[in-house]
């Protein structure tokens, strides 16, 4: 029964990308993903990328939000870290590990040699088919992205991230805005209507 149920996720994930334009457009257009367009469209209404800055990409595989970034952040240094490998993006120095491990953050510390501008995180676990177990599991993971950019931001830097509607949505907009002093939710149209999926934009520091 099991199995059967897992096929039929399977076929309706096919059939669901296959109709999605933004998964064709991503094709056309040469990035790994359709989840530029959500980091894109977060972009044009927060303004979040600037020249010259310095960015860790949090959870980066495939690689789409880094090939944004790479595109729109002239003369920057980007760093991406994700459990996967993933294949090369110009400008772009990958690490592959757990963000929260101690000696990684030490690589990432030693890369820039000073505090960073923008935190993005495009994280969530592997799915369970438990919607409200994986949103908890993903609030883990946003908890501590944030608590990592609270860390590691400039006073002025911003911090942006996946979130979920779900048993710990309120928890984490109330951490973000004791550490934040902007803190806006937004849903941007490329993401799927029937997703939980949101993302919060956070900026200065408390």
């Amino acid at each position: 029964m099991e199995k059967i149920k897992k096929n039929k996720i399977s076929k309706d994930w096919v059939n669901k990308q296959r109709r999605d334009i933004y998964v064709r457009k991503s094709k056309i257009e040469g990035y790994r993903s359709r989840a530029i367009y959500k980091l894109k469209e977060i972009d044009n209404k927060f303004k979040i990328i600037k020249n010259g800055i310095k960015i860790v990409d949090l959870g980066s595989a495939p690689g789409s939000w880094s090939q944004y970034l790479s595109e729109k952040s002239k003369n920057s240094k980007i760093m991406s870290i994700d459990l996967k490998e993933v294949d090369r993006i110009k400008n772009v120095n990958h690490l592959i590990g757990d963000f929260l491990d101690e000696q990684n953050q030490l690589k990432i510390n030693n890369f820039f040699s000073d505090k960073l501008d923008l935190v993005v995180s495009d994280m969530a676990v592997n799915t369970t088919g438990n919607k409200n177990l994986d949103a908890i599991s993903t609030g883990e993971l946003t908890i501590n992205a944030m608590r990592y950019s609270v860390k590691n931001l400039k006073k002025t830097g911003c911090f942006v991230s996946k979130i979920f509607m779900g048993s710990t949505f309120n928890e984490i907009v109330e951490n973000c805005k004791k550490n934040f002093k902007e803190v806006k939710i937004f849903k941007p149209p490329s993401s799927r209507k029937d997703s939980k999926e949101s993302f919060i934009i956070c900026k200065i520091i408390r």
